[in-house]
């Protein structure tokens, strides 16, 4: 994400004008977008010409600069475009005042939002300009007949590639040289800066030693990895491990593994958790909260008046950090995040054990 101006807009808001550089950027906006909030950009729009002395054109698109009062927002993952919806409230043509609009802002779209920022709103962003400058990375798994193929997002993981093909004796197995030749051009074809090769046993170093020999481009950039599975199991291992930290100095999904983690085993163990609305309002009334986990979609039906919480999850959030806690917004894209909303779509690690 790149910043291109911040300053005052009216009733004391700020305004910041942003310019995401990739998807990841496109999805921190979804969660920092929200009703009510101030978007302009330039667009276009099919303008119905019906005056006196013009010929109707049939609604021709005209190049606008507007500015729309949020009603929605959508992250259209698989387009990789942000569609964010409300009613024109500027615009250099004042006959479209009033009418609804879509901005579909795409990678490298500039726009100005005008809003209350609140401060987990304004870490997002940070977040998503100091990891601009991360690597890109795939996770490969592979054992015997099988081989998968995850990239690592600030929204999650993505499975890119799946293989399998029995190896070994019988009727249906093929050769081993198959399967690597398969994932090894799989990788060759994407662009990223750091592979790791994980899975269980010495199929990944056969694996390594074919890559190697026939895409010694890929093998250049290649860090291997022991798990003792493959596919999710196997990423989800390699996150915990931490070696994607090695090649990306901040990595959002490994840090909601870590955390999970450590809220499934206090949970199991009884032990300074959390975890459900009431649980942790009462943890953050009393300053108990060293970490507060909540799942980035369950955040923003609160804020937007869809969700079902008898409290404001804002004040819980304020609660936390005047106490000296930190506040980690999960992502319900990625395992962690899934796991965070069945057990309320809310948890906290504690200082201390609340009776």
């Amino acid at each position: 994400m790149r910043i291109s101006s911040r300053g005052r807009g009216e009733e004391g808001r700020e305004r910041i004008t942003l310019v995401p550089e990739n998807v990841d950027d496109l999805w921190h906006l979804s969660h920092v977008l929200e009703s009510g909030d101030s978007v302009s950009g330039d667009t276009t729009r099919r303008i119905q010409r019906n005056e006196e002395n013009l010929r109707d054109t049939g609604g021709e698109r005209e190049h606008l600069f507007l500015t729309i009062e949020v009603d929605d927002v959508e992250f259209a993952r698989f387009a990789n475009r942000l569609r964010v919806g409300g009613e024109i409230v500027s615009c250099s043509r004042e006959d479209q005042l009033g009418h609804h609009h879509t901005l579909n802002v795409e990678e490298h779209d500039e726009i100005t939002v005008e809003k209350h920022f609140k401060p987990d709103q304004l870490d997002r962003i940070e977040e998503a300009k100091e990891a601009a400058e991360n690597p890109d990375v795939a996770i490969a798994t592979v054992e015997e007949g099988e081989a998968h193929i995850h990239t690592v997002a600030q929204y999650g993981t993505e499975e890119r590639f799946s293989y399998t093909a029995p190896t070994g004796k019988g009727e249906y197995a093929r050769p081993r040289s198959e399967l690597f030749a398969e994932l090894g051009q799989a990788l060759g074809r994407m662009d990223v800066d750091a592979v790791i090769l994980a899975g269980p046993g010495f199929t990944k170093q056969d694996a390594r030693d074919y890559i190697k020999e026939n895409h010694a481009d890929v093998a250049e950039k290649m860090t291997v990895v022991d798990t003792a599975g493959v596919g999710d199991r196997g990423v989800h291992e390699v996150l915990k491990r931490g070696a994607v930290d090695e090649v990306q100095t901040q990595t959002r999904i490994s840090r909601e593994a870590d955390l999970i983690d450590d809220l499934t085993e206090g949970i199991s163990t009884g032990e300074k958790v959390a975890y459900g609305i009431d649980q942790v309002t009462e943890a953050a009334e009393f300053g108990a909260v060293e970490t507060l986990l909540v799942v980035d979609e369950r955040l923003r039906e609160e804020r937007q008046g869809e969700g079902d919480w008898d409290v404001d999850v804002n004040e819980v959030i304020q609660n936390v950090e005047r106490q000296g806690g930190e506040v980690t917004v999960f992502s319900g894209e990625f395992d962690p995040g899934r796991q965070l909303s069945n057990l309320g779509g809310i948890a906290a690690l504690l200082r201390y054990r609340l009776q």
